[in-house]
């Protein structure tokens, strides 16, 4: 997998997309910058998200999600080890042991 552009690097080849002149194809802008079109299009599309132009989820939203998700593992992983400690407490103080 290729490594990423720069956020720099893709926020201003958004912007020249955006302020392009009537009649100029965004194919022609991509290779002016060295990207594909297919490329530049995913950007343009994250942009509108991110910029509340498109619904969609934003890549904010996206990394509380994911804190969210692991949040709830570790809890639940808490949840499972205190259940088996009380399970096993609970055997070892039956009368007759």
């Amino acid at each position: 997998m290729p490594k990423p552009y720069p956020k720099e690097f893709r926020d201003d080849v958004v912007r020249v997309a955006r302020n392009r002149e009537p009649g100029q194809h965004l194919r022609q802008i991509a290779a002016d910058f060295g990207i594909s079109e297919s490329c530049l299009t995913n950007w343009l599309a994250k942009a509108d998200v991110e910029d509340g132009v498109r619904p969609g989820t934003t890549s904010e939203d996206n990394a509380d999600l994911r804190e969210a998700k692991r949040r709830i593992r570790l809890l639940e992983q808490e949840n499972e080890v205190l259940r088996r400690a009380a399970a096993y407490l609970s055997q070892a103080n039956l009368p007759g042991k």
